[in-house]
């Protein structure tokens, strides 16, 4: 980048004209004589480069009226779309490639790993409000959005747009920016919070015939589910309660099952600590248990359930108060259904995982540990927000003895498990699931040694895997990650670690000839196999050093009340699981839709009865019988200013994923609207911005030798009016513009 002023007065002592169009032509033909065609992309700038816009533009105008009168090259102003049509012009062939960049460096120990990881608990919430805005934009469209209480949903899903700027979402801006994308994406939930309320109080009023009006419904004994995604789906609801005397009747009156679980004394106090911390009050009823139970709600749509003090006649109780087991046995097992984990109970850690439906059954142990940042040697690249770069000595273990807390019940065993005073993890298995869910807490982190610490969580697994893992792309298609190796070059092996990081979305897994061993994330993470037969994910940093990208202070979070100040503690999920070869995809996929897309629920106070005679307790907005292919996930379900509404539809599959579900999926718009009459579809881009008939593909030469062995994509035929059945091949995504 030229950043020294071009100067063309020639009286003046500094007339450098010759020398820097010199300078350009030259460096211009060094990038030409690594690629084809004689047309080159040249970047203009970096990241700081237009903060004084009219000097930098007229510099380069300069250059280019100067370059172009020298004549060996021409120069222009350009854009991508140019550059691709003049690139396609030369009719010249071209490599494939088929995976991606990931991870890049920029030296030989500065791999830019670090910021899949970064800000946890800020890149969690961006995912919690993308999940919800989604939810919403759906109840949005069911009601209209002129019945919503004036209020919409654009306020967040601006502010979502701005929080997937490169530097926000990736937790590599300063602290101060970081805290207003935070405030812009509050201040946005709460907007759609209204939405949400009146919505579902109009939805659910009987009396109203969908002729809404704003709602004054308080939104907590009645309990109403909504579920988003287009098939029906069974789920577990857990609410803080105080009072352990409590009974769930589903909508039709029948008993639910339910139990009853002690909050622990971590989340007790970590409510406590964030609730002063962001209020200014202290806590004064904090919730004893956690009331759960299972929930059916139709795609689409709603069901309600209701909770009420139990009668005290006789002594029948519906809800199970869990007990606590203390470890008798060397080896303890949980699990009320399929799956069964075992652990040590003289270490406390995981030894095994089985499943008796599929007799899978896998030794694997877990561990937590932290690798020590690098503060700069001879090479004076720390570790920071982009940059992961661990201090070269082992990472270290945080415990080899861990205390068990066994907590047992009918529908889900815990174990808690204390691995130090800054990290508590609970390990769930539901009865009704084929996965273990993992509930972590860490922090603050230590740093009063002066050494930044990046905190993982490592399954090693008795699997031979060949350096072989997979890690999502976009949390769209898996990609094979080998150990140590690039597809495109020889790798020089400079950081064994950092430099086999690759970002995760949606999951990661190994296999082997026997099995798959599966984990999935709530948020954005970077995780690994560094060695085989073992997954670790990186859920906190903390560093104390800066890693001079941009950012100007280190990644150092910390929370505040009555002006002590401590770090940052973080708290997520991950979910694992263990399926025969070939069979983890169906778990992934339909789990992985059910993390982003959890039940939204609401809470009013209002008799049953009353509830049930003036509201639809149980509903879906489709056609009734109706529902979405298992491999076909709603995407988009969005009314536009104008009244139309935008609707993406994709395909969950790979080709060749699942012998079942990687095949053509049909959608029948009919049904999938149920009572309402389209009168225009449009089908247009991704972006919706230009109609699919207007696009055309380019049709690229590939290098002899390097053609794709895989089959062509299928795809989906244009949408037939008369019968309006939407196809979907192998990870297409559709999108449409449709008016009723």
């Amino acid at each position: 980048c030229f950043i020294a002023e071009r100067q063309d007065n020639p009286l003046l002592f500094d007339f450098n004209v010759e020398v820097r169009v010199n300078d350009f032509i030259a460096a211009a033909m060094i990038q030409a004589n690594v690629t084809r065609t004689n047309h080159i992309m040249w970047n203009m700038g970096d990241d700081f480069q237009y903060q004084y816009a009219e000097s930098w533009f007229k510099q380069m105008d300069k250059l280019i009226h100067y370059v172009n009168k020298d004549g060996r090259i021409n120069a222009l102003y350009s854009t991508p779309s140019m550059y691709t049509d003049a690139k396609y012009a030369a009719n010249e062939t071209w490599p494939l490639k088929l995976d991606d960049y990931f991870p890049y460096a920029d030296s030989p120990n500065a791999y830019w790993t670090g910021f899949y990881t970064s800000r946890p608990a800020f890149k969690r919430y961006i995912r919690l409000l993308s999940g919800y805005y989604l939810a919403a934009r759906q109840l949005e469209y069911l009601m209209g959005r002129r019945s919503t209480s004036n209020a919409n949903t654009d306020g967040l899903g601006n502010a979502l747009g701005i929080a997937q700027h490169h530097d926000a979402v990736t937790g590599t801006a300063k602290q101060h920016t970081t805290n207003d994308y935070v405030k812009r994406l509050a201040i946005g939930a709460s907007e759609t919070e209204t939405v949400v309320d009146s919505a579902l109080s109009c939805l659910l009023d009987s009396k109203l015939n969908g002729q809404c009006a704003g709602s004054t419904v308080i939104f907590s004994q009645v309990v109403v589910a909504y579920n988003s995604l287009g098939w029906d789906r069974t789920d577990i609801i857990r609410i803080p309660v105080n009072d352990h005397n409590l009974v769930v009747k589903d909508s039709t009156g029948e008993v639910v099952e339910s139990q009853y679980v002690e909050v622990d004394s971590v989340t007790s106090k970590l409510r406590k600590f964030y609730v002063e911390a962001y209020t200014g009050t202290s806590d004064k009823h904090a919730p004893k248990y956690w009331l759960v139970f299972s929930a059916s709600v139709p795609p689409l749509g709603w069901n309600t359930y209701f909770i009420s003090k139990e009668s005290q006649k006789g002594n029948i109780t519906h809800g199970f108060m869990s007990t606590m087991d203390l470890p008798k046995k060397e080896t303890i097992e949980i699990g009320p259904g399929n799956l069964k984990l075992s652990f040590s109970s003289s270490s406390g850690q995981l030894k095994r995982m089985f499943n008796s439906k599929t007799g899978i059954d896998i030794p694997v142990q877990q561990s937590y540990l932290w690798y020590a940042s690098s503060q700069g040697d001879a090479d004076p690249q720390a570790s920071g927000a982009y940059i992961f770069r661990p201090n070269g000595s082992p990472p270290s273990v945080v415990s080899r003895s861990v205390p068990l807390k066994i907590v047992r019940g009918p529908l889900v065993d815990e174990v808690h498990q204390q691995f130090s005073s800054w990290i508590y993890q609970i390990i769930r298995v539901y009865r009704d699931k084929d996965h273990a869910e993992v509930e972590f807490t860490i922090g603050p982190i230590p740093t009063d040694d002066s050494i930044g610490k990046e905190v993982i969580t490592r399954f090693t697994a008795n699997m031979v895997t060949d350096k072989v893992f997979y890690t999502d792309s976009n949390a769209r298609d898996f990609l094979k990650r080998v150990r140590d190796y690039r597809a495109d070059w020889p790798l020089t092996v400079t950081q064994p670690v950092a430099g086999n990081y690759y970002p995760i979305n949606l999951g990661i897994y190994i296999e082997d000839n026997k099995s798959e061993f599966s984990v999935l994330v709530d948020g954005a993470t970077g995780g690994s196999s560094i060695n085989d037969g073992e997954i670790e994910l990186m859920l906190h940093r903390r560093m104390i050093y800066d890693d001079s990208r941009g950012v100007g202070e280190a990644l150092d979070e910390f929370v505040c009340v009555n002006n002590t100040c401590e770090g940052l503690t973080v708290r997520g999920n991950y979910y694992i699981s263990i399926n025969e070869p070939g069979a983890g995809a169906r778990w992934r996929r339909t789990t992985g839709q059910e993390i982003y897309s959890p039940l939204l629920l609401a809470f009013s106070h209002e008799d049953s009865r009353t509830w049930k005679s003036s509201h639809l307790t149980r509903a879906t907005t489709m056609e009734a019988n109706y529902s979405l292919p298992f491999n076909v996930a709603l995407i988009t379900l969005q009314e536009l200013v104008d009244g139309s509404v935008l609707v993406r539809l994709a395909h969950l599959y790979e080709a060749g994923e699942d012998p079942d579900y990687s095949k053509l999926a049909k959608v029948e718009l009919k049904k999938m609207f149920g009572g309402k009459t389209i009168k225009t579809l449009k089908e247009t881009s991704l972006s919706a911005n230009q109609d699919k008939s207007e696009m055309t593909r380019k049709a690229w030469k590939v290098d002899k030798g390097e053609t794709n062995s895989e089959p062509a994509p299928v795809r989906g035929r244009p949408v037939d009016f008369s019968s309006l059945i939407v196809e979907l091949g192998p990870m297409e995504i559709r999108t449409f513009i449709i008016t009723f």
